[in-house]
């Protein structure tokens, strides 16, 4: 009885939800956290860095996606997979996307860790592969997932890139990926670009797996989304 209590109250909001209240609850805690013991305390144990990484703190593929820098970063993160985890949310199924958002967000977090580790270069510099010294956080690796999918499902469908540049949904993440990636070699800004570039590979990687399996239900999305 106590059981379907506790999964009809589950149910009651939707995975997306789910995430987003998980990185405002993670968020607060480790700045909490943080207050009390210290950032080079607590970052190090929950952030993604290709050297902790591979000396052994592979739990952090995962933590990493919960934990942001940030307000700011927080925000546009949320904000993002407000909109965008909800919409895919309703197109694939809430069991699908738990597992869409979570294996996509640790394949993100494995290209970085990877890329940085084998041909990044220490210290901030303007290698496109990023520094093995650097921390990741955030859950942008696993919204870009998200995004390649609908690249592929939806591909017509018009957003709003930063909110007020209508651009179609394929056009849109070649656009984040390339302005992204652009803003932090000129500028120095710590962007995860190869987690970006991760997710979307995976997101991309699924789209192609669900037209090959449900090409007659895709079809109908394209269409329906065509704009």
């Amino acid at each position: 009885m106590r059981g379907n209590y506790f999964n009809g109250f589950f149910r009651k909001f939707s995975i997306t939800s789910w995430f987003i209240l998980i990185d405002i609850i993670i968020f607060f805690l480790v700045m909490l956290l943080t207050g009390i013991l210290g950032q080079e305390e607590v970052f190090p144990l929950i952030a993604l860095q290709p050297l902790a990484f591979f000396s052994g703190r592979m739990w952090t593929l995962i933590t990493s996606m919960f934990m942001h820098g940030n307000f700011t970063h927080l925000f546009v993160n949320m904000i993002s997979l407000f909109f965008i985890g909800s919409f895919v949310e309703r197109l694939i199924g809430r069991k699908r996307f738990f597992w869409l958002y979570m294996l996509s967000g640790i394949f993100a977090g494995l290209v970085f860790v990877f890329l940085a580790y084998f041909f990044g270069t220490s210290g901030l510099g303007t290698n496109i592969f990023g520094s093995p010294e650097i921390y990741a956080v955030g859950a942008s690796g696993a919204i870009f997932a998200l995004g390649g999918l609908l690249a592929l499902l939806t591909p017509n469908l018009r957003v709003y890139v930063f909110f007020v540049i209508p651009m179609r949904m394929w056009s849109a993440m070649i656009f984040l990926l390339v302005v992204l990636w652009l803003a932090s070699v000129g500028a120095g800004l710590p962007i995860g670009n190869t987690a970006h570039f991760g997710g979307l590979i995976a997101g991309l990687f699924y789209g192609f797996y669900l037209k090959k399996k449900y090409r007659r239900k895709t079809e109908m999305i394209r269409r329906y989304f065509a704009g």
